[in-house]
Formats: structure tokens, C-alpha cells, sequence
């Protein structure tokens, strides 16, 4: 039976990905079809999950670990992808494929003549292959491949809406959120190798005896470790100091709304936390940390909540505050109650943005007929200036969105302060530099330790530099395409010092960058010869007339940035691990230039072909609806 349970696993990924598959071929006038081959694709992966829980739970409930398939294997690493199922992927397993047929046969009405259609299913089923592939993550290394697949989902739902502009910017910045959880990711894999020296299991981390003897002298790396797995984990699931992100995530669809930002995507934060538990579970200093974080996140969201004026803000803020109530129970070891807040609060949550609109109306109706005066509430009790201040407070969000905007101000002012950075110039002084580099990796024998370790800090902030200008560069978008691929080539010049480092390695990661940026940059060329010049100034709405090339570039950025459809995606993995544990500033430009290199990807998509068109008899809706 349990080689049974084995071999099922992997159908609960290649299920929602097959039908992902032919969901792209279907016609998008084809709605019956389209979302039939949703229905049947959820149906189907719901029937085996319940039949699976069944045949498990009478096997006697163990936790199953298998390992897939190796991507890539060396003297000194292995990446491979691994499956795992216990109770926590059951519970998950049960309320996402539960939920997702529900939004799925909800939405074959609800969205029926919209001009999206096709893209709404198709996004949909994109996103339940991540969610699945990240509940069924038996390591890191697959955990984050579903993570970046659950990113650009959210990025494409709350951008749903294309031709309008909030839509657009509100998913950008929630983009821009996601890309701060993955490198958290990435940071805790980086020294997660240097503790193990090998890709370890979740199932190894209920090794005690193995986790306390790693962790007994180094104590601040695995401090370092939880730390980047919380930071991850807030900013998935909108905790401080990232709340302000999941009321501007509603302006897509409310089916959308419902299942990532009330149900599940928001949720895998938690997941994370449950996860990486037994790792964290006798620091008690990080347990105290998160039990602040969740209790600090459910006052502050609570009270924003009750001065909402639209029924999704509400909702959202409210999931928010119960998400902090669910942290505060993983961290003292409340592993069930915290598992069953999560399903009453994803169920209730889904309800809530399903029946909106008809409460909205309701109310609307309601209000006219019936007065209910104000209730005595505990705010009432306190001294008018602090009740009033409080007030204030909560109608302005505390500032939450002010406060991650004073975090790329430094960046955006030192890009703006680098404006003699055009192409003859990055042309006449970066290949000259470059090829000095080369000179410098082929004799770095003869250099002192000390002086490589020096140009690997310089490389990588030669690279940290040119992507900040890329991110802050607004006049040639070819311009910012060009410094985000150069800033990939500095970033392998700088690894290239790191003991270790083979060359072959360098075209794992590099192979992607060249093939996607070459293409990437194609487009760009194409359209500036039917369109003139090609701004980052504001939104330009291109998807409009050329939908094929706009599609061609996304997945282009994706490439570039380092999304799994490449062997880049493997590649980055493999310059962390040539990181020591001591260069902290070399980790934190190649981690400060993942971060920003992929939010100024998207920024180029977004402003190129999303949002009101730049032509004026094309129709312009309203900012927001």
C-alpha cells in the first residue's frame, strides 16, 4: 500500500499541470470548453485527494518522502526535486483542492462574455500547479519552485483587469512584495547549505539529534536561517511589516480575491512556518519574535479593519489579523489548532468575498429602511485624544505603505543619481572592465586571497549598480533591458572568484540570461520600429495591438529573472552555494540584484504593454472599478 501511496504523489502535480496544458491550446471563444477543461481538471484532482486522505489516513497516517528527480548532481551538490505528504500536506490538500473547485465552478457563470476569460482559467490553473507543487515540497529546492510559479499567478490575477490603471500598479507592487519572500528563500538555502553541506529534507528536519548538532556552535546561523524563513513567510501571508499589500491584491476578480487572498495563497506563509518548525523549535528567541510579529499584525490589522469602507478591504484586514493569530499559535507549538484556524479561516474568508456583492447591495437597500445606532465598543472607554489618534491611525493604515515606500526610496535616488549611465557609455566602460575581470579570473593564482575576495565584492556591486539603474531608468526601455542582463554577467564574473566555481556552472545559469534576454530583447527592438520611441515613463498599454508579442516578452522576463522554465533557475541556486558563510556584503549585492532585478523585469512589461493605452482612440476606463 504504501508504494501505491508513492507512485499516486506525483499525480497530484501533473494533474493541474496537464490541464494548464491544454487549457493554453483552447480557443478563448471556446468559453465551454475552456471552462470545462477546469472543471473536469479540479474535479478530478478532488476525487483522488479525498481518495488519497482515505487510503492514507487507514495506512495509518505516515509521513511519505520521495525523491523525483535530480536536475543536477555534482561531487559537492545535488539538486533534486522531492515529494513528502503528512498531516500538514493533507490539511492543505483537502481545504485547496476543495476550494478551488469551488471557485472554479463558481466562475464558469460568474465570469461568462468577460474578454478575459481564457486568461482568468488559464491563471487559475497555473497557480493550483504551484500551490500543489508547493504542499507537496519535500525540500526547499521545490518548495521555491511552486513559490515563484505562485508569484507571477498573483501578479497576473490582480493585473486581470489590464487596460485599467490601479490594477496594474497595485500588482506591481504586490510583485514587488513576493520578490522581497523569495529571497528570503534563497538566503535561507544559501546558509542552509553551508550548515548541512548537502540539500537537506523537511523530513530531516524531524531528526532532533540532527538539528542539534548543527546547530550547537555556529547558534547565529541557524538564528539567520528562521529569521529569513519569517521574512519569507510574512511577506507571502501579510504580516508586519507587508500588510498594506493584500487590500491592493483585491482589485481583480472577487473569484480571484477569494481563492488566493481569503484562502490559499495567503495561507502559505503559515505553511512555511509549520514546515520549517522543528528547525526553529528550541530558538526561543525566534519563537518569541514571531508570537510579537503575529500579535502586533492582529491589533494593528484588526483595528484597520473596522474603519474600512469597502467590504474586500475588510475581509482582507481580517484575514490578516487571524493569519497573526495562526503565527502566534505555530510558534507555541499548537501544530493542530493552528492547522484547524487555517481551514475555518480559508473557508469563512472564501464565503465572505463569494457572497460580497450581494451584500454590498443588501446593505446599500438595507440602510435606507433600518437605523442601528452605534453600539458601546472598547474604543469608547479610552481618552478622546488617544481614541481620535487611534482613529486616524487605523483610517491611514499606520503608514504601512509609506513605510516599504521609504525602503526603495535609497534605490531610487541613487538610480536617478546615475544618470550619465546611457549605452555608449555603459558600451565604453563596462566591456573594457569586463574583459579586465576575465584577465584577472584566469591569473587570479597569483593574486593574494584577500585581493579576490575584494573583486568579488566589486563585481557584484558593479552588477547591483547597473540593475538599479535599470529599475530607476525611464527614457529607454531598451537601455533598462541591456543593464538587467549585464548585471547577470557581473554577477557570474563575481561568483567566478569563489573557491570552487567550475565554468560550466556559469552556463547553466548564464544560458537562460542570454537565450530569453536576446529574445527579450527583440521585442523591445521590434516594437520601437512600429511604435518610435519606447518609454518607462507611465503605462503604455501595448497588450492592446500586440497581445503575441506582449506574451513572448513576459516570458522572456521570466527567463531573465530567473523563473523555473530555465536552467537559470538551477543556476542561482549554484551561485549561493559558492558564497561563504563570511561574505556577507558579496550575498547581499547577488541577493539585493535578484531582488530588484526581477521587479524591474515585470516594471518593463507592466509599463510597456499593460494599463490605459497610450494611443487616445483606444477606449480609457476609469482608474479603478
Amino acid at each position: 500500500m504504501n508504494d501505491l501511496l508513492i507512485n499516486l504523489l506525483q499525480f497530484f502535480i501533473i494533474i493541474p499541470f496537464a490541464g494548464y496544458i491544454v487549457s493554453l491550446v483552447v480557443p478563448s471563444n471556446k468559453e465551454d470548453t475552456l471552462s470545462g477543461v477546469a472543471f473536469l481538471t479540479t474535479a478530478l484532482h478532488l476525487v483522488l485527494a479525498w481518495v488519497y486522505i482515505i487510503l492514507w489516513f487507514f495506512e495509518g497516517h505516515p509521513t511519505i518522502d520521495h525523491k523525483d528527480i535530480v536536475l543536477f548532481k555534482s561531487l559537492d551538490y545535488e539538486f533534486f526535486i522531492d515529494f513528502t505528504f503528512d498531516r500538514i500536506t493533507a490539511v492543505y490538500l483537502f481545504v485547496g483542492s476543495f476550494l478551488t473547485f469551488l471557485i472554479v465552478t463558481y466562475s464558469r457563470y460568474y465570469l461568462h462574455r468577460e474578454a478575459g476569460y481564457k486568461r482568468f482559467f488559464n491563471t487559475i490553473l497555473f497557480f493550483y500547479f504551484g500551490y500543489n507543487l508547493v504542499i507537496f515540497s519535500g525540500n526547499l529546492e521545490t518548495l521555491f519552485l511552486g513559490w515563484e510559479i505562485l508569484g507571477i499567478s498573483s501578479f497576473l490575477l490582480i493585473a486581470f483587469y489590464r487596460e485599467r490603471y490601479l490594477p496594474v500598479k497595485n500588482a506591481f507592487k504586490v510583485f514587488s512584495i513576493y520578490r522581497i519572500g523569495d529571497v528570503g528563500l534563497i538566503l535561507a538555502m544559501w546558509m542552509s547549505h553551508h550548515l548541512w553541506h548537502k540539500n537537506i529534507t523537511f523530513l530531516q528536519l524531524n531528526n532532533s539529534e540532527l538539528i542539534s548538532e548543527q546547530l550547537a556552535a555556529p547558534s547565529w546561523i541557524g538564528l539567520f536561517i528562521s529569521m529569513m524563513f519569517l521574512v519569507s513567510a510574512a511577506a507571502k501571508s501579510a504580516q508586519l511589516p507587508f500588510s498594506s499589500w493584500l487590500p491592493r491584491a483585491m482589485e481583480g476578480p472577487t473569484t480571484s480575491s477569494a481563492i488566493f487572498y481569503g484562502s490559499l495563497s495567503v495561507h502559505l506563509g503559515v505553511f512555511l512556518l509549520l514546515r520549517t518548525y522543528p528547525f526553529w523549535e528550541y530558538q526561543y528567541a525566534t519563537r518569541a519574535i514571531i508570537v510579537l510579529l503575529g500579535f502586533s499584525t492582529s491589533i494593528i490589522a484588526t483595528s484597520i479593519a473596522r474603519v474600512q469602507s469597502t467590504i474586500k478591504s475588510q475581509v482582507a484586514y481580517s484575514s490578516i489579523a487571524q493569519i497573526g493569530l495562526i503565527f502566534i499559535e505555530i510558534a507555541c507549538g499548537f501544530e493542530n489548532i493552528a492547522l484547524f484556524h487555517f481551514a475555518g479561516n480559508a473557508f469563512l474568508r472564501t464565503y465572505q468575498l463569494l457572497v460580497s456583492p450581494s451584500v454590498v447591495s443588501y446593505l446599500i437597500r438595507e440602510q435606507f429602511f433600518n437605523f442601528i445606532p452605534r453600539t458601546h465598543t472598547f474604543e469608547g472607554t479610552l481618552p478622546k485624544k488617544i481614541e481620535y489618534s487611534f482613529y486616524i491611525l487605523s483610517l491611514k493604515e499606520f503608514n504601512l505603505e509609506s513605510l516599504m515606500y521609504r525602503v526603495w526610496r535609497p534605490f531610487k535616488k541613487t538610480g536617478r543619481n546615475l544618470n550619465f549611465i546611457r549605452t555608449k557609455t555603459v558600451v565604453t566602460l563596462s566591456i573594457p572592465a569586463y574583459i579586465a575581470g576575465i584577465v584577472c579570473l584566469f591569473y587570479k593564482e597569483i593574486l593574494p586571497f584577500h585581493v579576490e575576495e575584494y573583486l568579488s565584492v566589486v563585481f557584484s556591486f558593479v552588477g547591483f549598480v547597473m540593475v538599479i539603474k535599470s529599475y530607476t531608468e525611464r527614457k529607454s526601455a531598451k537601455m533598462s533591458w541591456l543593464l538587467l542582463i549585464m548585471n547577470h554577467f557581473w554577477i557570474i564574473l563575481a561568483i567566478a572568484f569563489c573557491e570552487g566555481f567550475r565554468m560550466d556552472q556559469a552556463f547553466i545559469y548564464l544560458s537562460g540570461i542570454i537565450v530569453f534576454g536576446s529574445v527579450g530583447y527583440g521585442c523591445l527592438h521590434w516594437l520601437k520600429s512600429k511604435e518610435g520611441a519606447i518609454h518607462l515613463n507611465g503605462f503604455q498599454g501595448h497588450v492592446y495591438e500586440y497581445r503575441n508579442l506582449a506574451l513572448l516578452f513576459l516570458i522572456s522576463c521570466l527567463g531573465v529573472t530567473g523563473f523555473p522554465i530555465t536552467p537559470t533557475f538551477i543556476g542561482e541556486d549554484l551561485v549561493f552555494i559558492h558564497i561563504k558563510d563570511y561574505q556577507f556584503a558579496l550575498a547581499f549585492f547577488v541577493a539585493a540584484s535578484f531582488v530588484i532585478d526581477g521587479i524591474s523585469a515585470i516594471r518593463i512589461y507592466s509599463r510597456i504593454f499593460l494599463g490605459p493605452h497610450i494611443k487616445m482612440y483606444h477606449e480609457t476606463p476609469f482608474k479603478s472599478s
